[in-house]
């Protein structure tokens, strides 16, 4: 039976990472040179169409380290934020994951959402067979 269900934890076809940002305590940690090294022009532009952009910073960064944590399950290659994009249809549409082209083999599900002080984010990563 342990061998059983160490062959099932092996041998996985999807993962799942979550994220949740305390937005006083991001706003405290929150600078330019995070946000340089961080996000990516696109991610940027959307966020400053907002008032405040802070929230919609913190629930990108969100995104990002939840699709991070389900991604690093399946693909153990080095995975820099920055290299994870995340962009939306239209203005508060359904959040699309961009990642580099060595993980082709991954399709990401995405959920975001808020309320008073935090921002929270789930990330469903399948691996295409």
């Amino acid at each position: 039976m342990l061998s059983l269900i160490k062959e099932i934890a092996n041998e996985k076809e999807f993962a799942i990472g979550n994220d949740v940002v305390h937005l006083p305590q991001f706003e405290l940690s929150y600078q330019e040179l995070f946000k340089r090294k961080v996000y990516t022009d696109k991610e940027m532009a959307y966020c400053e169409q907002f008032e405040p952009a802070l929230l919609r910073y913190a629930s990108t960064w969100a995104a990002k380290e939840a699709v991070y944590k389900a991604v690093k399950q399946l693909n153990p290659d080095p995975l820099a934020f920055k290299k994870i994009e995340i962009l939306r249809e239209k203005i508060g549409g359904k959040p699309i994951v961009n990642l580099p082209s060595n993980y082709d083999n991954l399709s990401v599900s995405l959920s975001l959402s808020h309320d008073g002080d935090y921002v929270w984010a789930v990330a469903l990563v399948k691996e295409n067979l």
